[in-house]
Parts: structure tokens; C-alpha cells; sequence
């Protein structure tokens, strides 16, 4: 038998006096497609980053294709053939898409050949991706295809992916992981993180969970269900959502034939959207990240304030050209997608970040009542369950789940008339996702109405009432989540709603109604 491509023995690292990994030892062999499964902070990431070279552990030993190896750099790891998409990007906003590719690569490969290489993987993988475009001007889900290419240039032996799944549709998905399938049937190496548990087991060969930096189990996911695999990772079954019938009532958000010209020229126009959202009820947009999302949600928040003054309103009132502190006023709260650098100041703690969104601390002439702000942060930490070591946590210091639990935390506590928020479970674990989503629905329970931009379909089959799908800046009709189907939603991902971008114009038919040989659409 061949070497193990990669052996953990003992892996300890703490920081003061947390233990993010205890003692951890596991082994990858040649071809074998294994899952890093565990709640939000129980120390994936961290170990990831010891085996990708980025962070150095306190004590244990790796060995790789059996001789020990310390692992200094990335570039160390690069050079062993270790490629990894991290959870949160490391990408130069101001580079190409190609020179961000570039910059992960050989000096000796021209950047023409790396422009020519981003295409190809590209359309192997069925990831949309502009090589000249800068990466400031893209979506998360668009970054975070830049990081999946990247890896997949390098021809590693190791490939370690975090939450790779979450930018693309349903056929996609089966597109990537019949790829990852014969990578490793090549022999090379994947470590797989997914909070997706029915991913992990369909595709991987052997699950690792992590508890509070702990190994607690090794299993076969194709032999475990869904529950079981919960329980491994969370000690329990994560809550069982109850949605009750929507109880509908007065018209919050109206958008009524909206244009907006890119304002770049690698931004999406966005062409005829209309939409309707009503108290009491949770309407969903799905869609493939970089199709309008960004825009459209700019426009909605008061961002982008360039919207005719009645194309968008709130109750009744235009603020098409209001901006999005005004918004707030009149009661509308937003989360967005990016949490560190929008959603959160990295550098600020999480009781100054409040003060982002949050007034009720302010005090006369713009005083700042710490001790009212501190409370009121603990308030949202203990409710939301995130773990941190207390109100004066640096944003950046929390692992990305919990850092999203804390930002919508922040905007559902401030009991909103409208919410919209986007993307808000990415990245968290099931018994989190299950929490926020619960959270969801309670709010719109108590009247609120919510927009709700996911990439999840689970999560919009899940809590939405009503679903709309955009594609390459279009909105397709509103469709009842219960009407719904996945196929149905996939294929409109792509624009092909009957009069969609992806649809093929439909020709006058003859006086007396279509030939007997004409295919019906259904909406």
C-alpha cells in the first residue's frame, strides 16, 4: 500500500486560553475525497490553515506522502502541491481576476496563458468568470469562484475546499462533483468543508467531525443520514423548523419597472425588474451569485440611490433617490452579504460595530453610552448564541459563522418593518442556519415583511412563501415556494422563464392558435 498523502499526529493550537485544535491526528489517503465536518468554531478552519502552511501549530507532527514536513508558508505548501479555497478570500481588490490567478501561479507562466487557463476551468466547471474584470467590482460568490479556479490551475495533489458549492446551481453542483470524482479517482486528495450535509453524503468517502478542536468521530457518510451526521457535529438534532400559513398584510416594498445602467462597465444592468413584497410574508430570490444581486440590492438599500424617485417604494412612499441612512429611518434594515468590510469593521470590537446600524446608545451631541452599547451587544451574543469572549471582540477575531450570526442578530433585534438580507446563513453550521432561518420566520410572523436573496435553494424551499429568480439582470414572474421545484428553479437560474434571457423568442402563432405541433410553456 501506498504512503497516506497526508498525516495529522497530535495537531495542538491554541490561542491564550483556547484550544482551537486539541490534539488532532487524522490521514488522507491517495484519491480519497474525505469531509472536515463541525460547528461554527470548533476549529476547521484553523486546522486547514495549519495543513495549507498559513498558521504554525504549538505541537504535533504532519507528515506528508510519509516523511515529516513542517509546512512554514503557503508557498511551502504550493510547492508540495497543496491547493486551498479559504473561507474568506485572499484576493487583491484592485488586480484582475487574472492577475489575482497570476499571483498564486509560476512567474514563469505569461499571464496570456493564465488568462487562456482561467477560461478553460472556467468552462469545465461551469463557473462564470471574466478575467479582466478587477475584483473589487465582484460579488462574494464571483470572488469566490476566482479562489476555485485559482486551486484548480495549480494541479495540486491536495485540494482543500471550503463551502465550494454555495456560488453555483443545482446542475452545477453535479457538474463539479462528477470533476472532484475524477480528481480523485486520478489520485489526487480533496479535504471537503460543507455545512450541506446531503453533500458530504453523496460525495465524500469518509467524514472527520470536529467538536470544540476535538476529534469525537470518524464514520462513513454514505452509511449515516442526515440526523445522524447533526448529531455527531452538534450533539443534537438541529431544530425542526415550524412555518406557519402566511398572513398577509399591507404592501412594504413595491418595485415597479426598474432600469439601472451598469455603473461600470463590468457591472450588471438591470432591465424591467418589478417585485412586491408584503407584510407578514417572506419573498425569496434565488439566483446564481453575479447575476444582479449586488445591483439590485444596491439599489434597493439606497446605495445606489440612482433609481426614478418612484421606481422604488416603501408603504406607499418613493425613495427611489432616497439614500440608505434615510431608508433606515423609515424602517427598513439590511444585511449584506460581505460581512467583514460591510457588514463589520474588521478592526472594531462587536459592541462598536452596533453603532454601525444601531443609535440606541448615542446619547446627546453623538455621546456614546458604553456601558448601554456593551449591554446591548451581549444582549445580541447571548441570543444568537455566538461564540466570543465578550462584547469587546474584534470583528475579525470570530470565525466567519459566528460573525454572521452576530450581523443578522444585530438587524433582527432591531425589530424592522422590512428586512432584507442576503445570504444569510453562508457559512454557518445546520443548528445555526436552523436558528437564523427560525429567527426568519418568527419575524415575519410578528408582521414584518423580509426579502430574502439566497443561494441556498434548501433555504428559500425552506422558509420563503414566494420565490423569484434573477439571471443576468432580470427578474423572472413570482412563482408559491409549495409550486415550486428545484429542476424548475435550476433552469430558470439559467433565464429560461418563459420571456427570460435564456428563453428562445416565441414566434406569433397563426390566427386560430398554434400548430398542433407547438410545444406549451408553463409558466
Amino acid at each position: 500500500m501506498s504512503a497516506p498523502r497526508l498525516e495529522l499526529l497530535g495537531v495542538t493550537k491554541r490561542y491564550g486560553d483556547l484550544a482551537a485544535n486539541d490534539e488532532v491526528s487524522l490521514t488522507v489517503a491517495p484519491g480519497e475525497i474525505q469531509a472536515i465536518l463541525g460547528e461554527n468554531g470548533a476549529g476547521k478552519s484553523t486546522l486547514m490553515k495549519i495543513v495549507y502552511g498559513a498558521v504554525h501549530p504549538d505541537a504535533g507532527e504532519l507528515r506528508w506522502e510519509g516523511r515529516p514536513v513542517q509546512i512554514k508558508s503557503p508557498h511551502e505548501a504550493r510547492a508540495l502541491g497543496i491547493a486551498m479555497v479559504f473561507q474568506h478570500f485572499s484576493l487583491f481588490d484592485t488586480l484582475t481576476v487574472a492577475e489575482n490567478v497570476w499571483l498564486g501561479l509560476s512567474r514563469k507562466v505569461p499571464l496570456e496563458a493564465v488568462v487562456k487557463g482561467i477560461e478553460e476551468k472556467a468552462a469545465q466547471y461551469g463557473l462564470d468568470l471574466d478575467p479582466a474584470k478587477p475584483v473589487h467590482v465582484l460579488s462574494v460568490g464571483e470572488r469566490q469562484r476566482v479562489e476555485i479556479v485559482r486551486a484548480l490551475l495549480a494541479d495540486p495533489k491536495l485540494l482543500i475546499l471550503d463551502e465550494p458549492t454555495s456560488v453555483l446551481t443545482p446542475q452545477a453542483v453535479e457538474k463539479l462533483f462528477v470533476t472532484l470524482r475524477r480528481l480523485a479517482a486520478g489520485g489526487v486528495s480533496i479535504l471537503y468543508i460543507s455545512h450541506k450535509l446531503d453533500e458530504i453524503r453523496a460525495l465524500c468517502h469518509r467524514c472527520t467531525v470536529l467538536r470544540g478542536g476535538k476529534v469525537v468521530a470518524t464514520c462513513d457518510p454514505s452509511q449515516e443520514t442526515t440526523a445522524s451526521l447533526s448529531r455527531l457535529m452538534i450533539g443534537a438534532e438541529p431544530p425542526r423548523i415550524e412555518k406557519k400559513p402566511a398572513k398577509l398584510g399591507d404592501l412594504a416594498l413595491e418595485v415597479r419597472d426598474l432600469h439601472l445602467a451598469r455603473f461600470d462597465r463590468f457591472a450588471v444592468p438591470l432591465e424591467g425588474i418589478s417585485l412586491e413584497v408584503r407584510q407578514g410574508e417572506i419573498a425569496g430570490i434565488a439566483g446564481v451569485s453575479g447575476n444582479g444581486q449586488q445591483e439590485l440590492l444596491a439599489a434597493l438599500s439606497g446605495e445606489d440611490p440612482r433609481a426614478e424617485e418612484g421606481a422604488v417604494r416603501l408603504f406607499g412612499r418613493p425613495i427611489g433617490r432616497l439614500g440608505a441612512a434615510q431608508r433606515r429611518k423609515l424602517g427598513m434594515n439590511f444585511v449584506p452579504e460581505e460581512r467583514l468590510g460591510r457588514g463589520a469593521v474588521p478592526s472594531l470590537s462587536l459592541a462598536h460595530n452596533l453603532l454601525l446600524t444601531r443609535k440606541e446608545a448615542l446619547r446627546a451631541l453623538g455621546w456614546i453610552d458604553r456601558r448601554a452599547l456593551r449591554e446591548q451587544a451581549t444582549g445580541v451574543i447571548r441570543r444568537y448564541w455566538v461564540k466570543a469572549s465578550g462584547p469587546g471582540a474584534v470583528a475579525r477575531s470570530l470565525s466567519g459563522g459566528n460573525l454572521q450570526k452576530y450581523i443578522v442578530g444585530r438587524e433582527l433585534d432591531a425589530v424592522p418593518k422590512l428586512l432584507m438580507v442576503a445570504q444569510p446563513t453562508w457559512g454557518v453550521d445546520v443548528g445555526a442556519a436552523a436558528q437564523i432561518r427560525a429567527e426568519l420566520l418568527a419575524l415575519r410572523d410578528a408582521g414584518c415583511a423580509v426579502l430574502l436573496v439566497s443561494e441556498e435553494l434548501e433555504e428559500l424551499f425552506a422558509i420563503a412563501d414566494r420565490l423569484y429568480v434573477i439571471a443576468k439582470g432580470r427578474l423572472s414572474p413570482s412563482i408559491p415556494a409549495e409550486q415550486a421545484t428545484v429542476e424548475q428553479v435550476g433552469e430558470w437560474m439559467s433565464g429560461l422563464w418563459p420571456g427570460g434571457p435564456g428563453s428562445q423568442p416565441v414566434s406569433t402563432p397563426p390566427p386560430g392558435g398554434p400548430p398542433p405541433d407547438a410545444k406549451q410553456v408553463t409558466p
